[in-house]
């Protein structure tokens, strides 16, 4: 076979708009920071809640951490843990970490005791940063239970006010861990630190991914690839050093909300940081008070936004580019949400984090809002088979989704059997396999069809979960659906087809039999007959993970236990 493929259709698209690869800057975040903060230092860096941080003070306090943690034993190479929400001391972190050549870590605060125990062993995290709501209780019961992992060495404690309005910290009193307060440890430290010189292999971030489809892992991103993605995930529209305003609402621990961090700092831009994003009166009030250039976020938030009374206030005039992850807005939803917009700017997206983390963007300026897009200028997507992954598929027809690209992970942090099936030769060259089963057309489009786990085998057919519940959204009364595939006992190598409903406010009233009905009565007339559910489960909520996708593996360990009840 020849080690040769034929070129991406989408390069066509790409000499259209005028973008192609630029070339490698492997400057270090910190560096970046350090130039700002001669250049444009009065400029916001940060905003929470009323308070600015201008990139002067953004430099001054990650030197002040930087060497803080130096005095903690941290240099290069050592794991720093970030245990905290939406707040400015994650962006202040991220900045120290670079300049140290330490490793940055994020800890979701959504982990139980035993569960970041584990993390923080797996990734020799000699230092965590950790919000004092989140560290006492977790930490007292893992010192209780003898369970802290002997990389750890010290806690910095520091509280959601402490860069606006700090209170005073109560510190846990651990046995076998050094703890300290953020703002004393850095208020004797000096405001002077330069950012060290690193390779472009350098390991920047061991990023855990979300463990939806199993136990999460460690993607190791080095410099090179992380700063590299920054710039060739927006040639679309790229970013004006010094003029922009981001937001971010996502939990700075997934990968959205940590490269938001990464694509402000790059670009001496202004980042919003919206600490609940549930709480959509208050991130309306801030673009309000701080038109947006850049959002970003999943179909859930833009919908929100739109609904929301306030939202008639925002200036969108300034706004370039708006990004929706974890699944394309299409139909109605896309009209009345680019309405608010005011312009050609939505524009949807794929990536993962082992991807470094975006791979495929749909140019606003050449959108097709039923497809997440093309491959972003140096990233090569292919589709192939499921079962081998060595046979590319023909247009239109689906498959895995491949990545080659210049991100890609290093591999998962001490896991190589799982590296070695993720990461794979092919044609020469290192594939990352998606898991993600996708459509391309025969303009390099890619459309999305399902996650390779989350696709049903019916007497041999493949369901397609994410085909049947944007079928089900015509329904008025469903506010939300999910199907997942169960053993079939009685057919061995084939699945059951179960189907979870959350109604809408108003339909809840409805008679429940009398809805089951209407939905196969809708599925039958609408799709194949090995497509419609065979158990429908009306509940309450569906499970959401912490970035507002469906939790299906939740789904899955239900069905799990009602089968075994």
């Amino acid at each position: 076979m020849s080690d040769q493929l034929k070129p991406g259709p989408w390069l066509a698209i790409h000499e259209e708009l005028g973008v192609e690869p630029p070339e490698f800057d492997d400057r270090p975040l910190g560096a970046f920071v350090e130039d700002y903060a001669e250049s444009i230092a009065d400029n916001s860096a940060l905003r929470y809640l009323e308070r600015d941080i201008s990139y002067r003070e953004l430099n001054e306090l990650s030197n002040r951490l930087a060497n803080a943690l130096a005095t903690l034993g941290v240099g290069l190479g050592d794991v720093v843990g970030l245990h905290m929400p939406n707040v400015p001391q994650y962006g202040v972190a991220l900045v120290a970490a670079s300049k140290l050549g330490a490793v940055a870590s994020g800890v979701s605060p959504l982990l139980a005791p035993a569960e970041v125990a584990n993390q923080l062993e797996d990734a020799s995290v000699k230092v965590l940063i950790s919000l004092d709501t989140l560290l006492k209780p977790m930490l007292e019961v893992l010192d209780t239970q003898g369970s802290l992992p002997e990389c750890l060495t010290a806690v910095i404690v520091t509280g959601a006010d402490d860069l606006r309005q700090p209170v005073g910290l109560e510190l846990p009193i651990l046995e076998s861990v050094t703890c300290k307060a953020y703002l004393e440890l850095t208020a004797d430290a000096s405001p002077e630190f330069n950012q060290v010189d690193l390779p472009p292999d350098h390991i920047c971030l061991i990023q855990y991914t979300g463990g939806t489809t199993g136990k999460p892992k460690g993607a190791m991103l080095t410099l090179r690839g992380i700063m590299y993605n920054i710039v060739i995930a927006h040639l679309f529209r790229p970013w004006e050093v010094g003029t922009e305003t981001a937001f971010n609402a996502l939990p700075p621990t997934h990968i959205g909300g940590c490269g938001t961090f990464l694509w402000a700092f790059r670009y001496g831009a202004r980042m919003v940081l919206i600490p609940d994003a549930r709480d959509i009166d208050h991130y309306c009030q801030q673009m309000i008070e701080c038109p947006p250039t850049r959002l970003s976020g999943v179909p859930t938030l833009y919908q929100m936004i739109a609904d929301h009374p306030l939202s008639a206030e925002i200036d969108f005039s300034h706004l370039k580019f708006a990004m929706c992850g974890a699944a394309p807005i299409t139909g109605e939803d896309r009209k009345r949400i680019e309405g608010m917009l005011q312009g050609t700017v939505l524009s949807d997206g794929y990536g993962m984090t082992e991807g470094g983390p975006t791979v495929i963007v749909n140019p606003p300026q050449r959108c097709k809002p039923e497809s997440v897009g093309i491959p972003i200028p140096s990233v090569d997507v292919r589709i192939v088979d499921v079962e081998t992954g060595t046979r590319e598929m023909p247009y239109g027809e689906a498959g895995e989704i491949i990545i080659s690209s210049p991100s890609l992970m290093k591999g998962y942090l001490n896991r190589p059997d799982e590296t070695a099936n993720s990461l794979r030769e092919w044609h020469g060259r290192t594939w990352m396999h998606s898991g993600d089963v996708g459509v391309m057309d025969k303009e390099g489009y890619v459309y999305l069809k399902d996650r390779a786990k989350d696709m049903i085998i019916v007497s041999g057919f493949k369901v397609f979960s994410v085909e049947v519940e944007d079928k089900l959204a015509g329904l008025e009364f469903i506010a939300l659906s999910a199907l997942i595939g169960s053993p079939d006992v009685n057919r061995p190598g084939s699945e059951i087809v179960n189907l979870y409903v959350e109604l809408t406010p108003e339909a809840k009233q409805l008679d429940p039999d009398q809805v089951r009905t209407d939905i196969r009565e809708f599925c039958r007339a609408e799709m194949a007959a090995y497509k419609v559910p065979k158990v429908i489960h009306l509940v309450d909520a569906i499970p959401l993970t912490p970035v507002g996708k469906i939790d299906k593996k939740m789904l899955r360990d239900q069905a799990a236990q009602e089968c075994a009840d």
